[in-house]
């Protein structure tokens, strides 16, 4: 039980520093490193399946993966791009604190229930790879529609 708890609090800890960031990084303009590098950063943690306490079996990783893909939906829908001075910004979204929220009380309840029939060390396997799941297709979208704007102002500047 100890174990869940301090998971939540680093839960929570995390939600709100990646709040924080994203609301403190609307004011900044986005680039591509900016984007792509916090999935490369997050991919070192993979590291953990070294020890066998945080293996997941291949049935796990994909259920994770999954449930980590569908979150990643809403985090799509909330992150649209504006162009500013000549620069791409980050649109401020007044939904995403509260999807960012919501999907982390969802995690919080899933590790609640999951914890009485999955040890502590694959819950822990399986919530990364489902953050893990969330974070590189909103990404990758992210992404793609940075790419699509830079590429619409290349061609107005051009015209």
């Amino acid at each position: 039980m100890e174990g869940i708890v301090i998971s939540f609090i680093i839960a929570i800890l995390m939600g709100s520093l990646v709040i924080f960031v994203r609301l403190k990084g609307q004011n900044k303009p986005v680039s591509t490193k900016k984007i792509l590098l916090p999935p490369v950063f997050m991919s070192t943690g993979a590291l953990m399946f070294v020890v066998p306490y945080f293996r997941v079996t291949p049935a796990e990783v994909l259920e994770a993966f999954v449930v980590g893909m569908f979150f990643s939906i809403f985090l799509i829908k909330t992150s649209r791009f504006e162009v500013r001075d000549g620069n791409v910004y980050l649109k401020r979204s007044k939904a995403f604190p509260f999807i960012l929220i919501g999907l982390l009380l969802i995690r919080l309840l899933m590790k609640v229930v999951l914890s009485s029939s999955i040890q502590i060390g694959q819950l822990s396997g399986m919530f990364f790879l489902l953050a893990f799941g969330m974070i590189l297709p909103w990404r990758v979208a992210m992404y793609i529609q940075y790419r699509r704007l830079i590429q619409e102002l290349d061609e107005g500047v051009r015209a």
